[in-house]
């Protein structure tokens, strides 16, 4: 059976999520430092992943639409914990923990709080990447920001616009995902920018 260009940017979409932190998390371990990462940047990515997965299970989407959100709220978790250690926070896990999983639960109590969610995903998202430039901006140096990761991010969001376009033409999840497209690209350049000016 043939595979179709579906069937190949669902796949690719997969196997890029399943180790798209890991040059983040490699460069981070390595270092022993997470110079350069934004807290604030990584909780606000979590939070509309985790919004944009519950609307997905919530709306009753095909599943190879959203499989990779999983894969990356944990290595997200992972990253966000490593950062913790090495900024000496890493009591305000818990909190956070805590934080999330209730919103998990609250985001389904009524039809229109998931829809307004989803909503203002697109902007939670996009203060994400912005709190990211913000940071590379002040220090103007990348320190420990994989490029790799950030490039892998814009891939996906590239794939999930045509499959998303394809199967469920949802409006909303076009929205955010050509949002994050620019965004990842503009985070990706600004780190190249600061690498190379480094080096010289």
């Amino acid at each position: 059976m043939a595979l179709t260009l579906l069937d190949v940017a669902h796949w690719s979409t997969w196997a890029v999520c399943a180790v798209m932190k890991l040059p983040q998390l490699a460069a981070v371990l390595a270092a022993g430092s997470a110079q350069g990462l934004s807290v604030s940047s990584l909780l606000l990515e979590l939070a509309g992943f985790l919004v944009f997965l519950r609307y997905q299970v919530y709306y009753g989407y095909p599943l190879q639409t959203y499989l990779e959100y999983p894969i990356i709220i944990a290595q997200d978790v992972l990253l966000l914990l490593c950062i913790l250690y090495f900024h000496g926070k890493t009591r305000r896990a818990l909190f956070f923990a805590v934080i999330f999983w209730g919103a998990w639960y609250m985001l389904t109590l009524q039809k229109w709080i998931i829809d307004l969610a989803m909503n203002l995903c697109t902007f939670i998202s996009a203060s994400s990447k912005l709190v990211q430039l913000q940071c590379l901006w002040q220090t103007k140096d990348s320190g420990q920001v994989s490029a790799l990761t950030w490039s892998m991010s814009a891939y996906t969001c590239a794939t999930r616009i045509f499959t998303t376009a394809v199967t469920t033409n949802d409006l909303a999840v076009l929205i955010r995902f050509i949002t994050m497209l620019i965004l990842n690209l503009w985070v990706t350049a600004t780190i190249l920018h600061y690498r190379k000016t480094k080096k010289t």
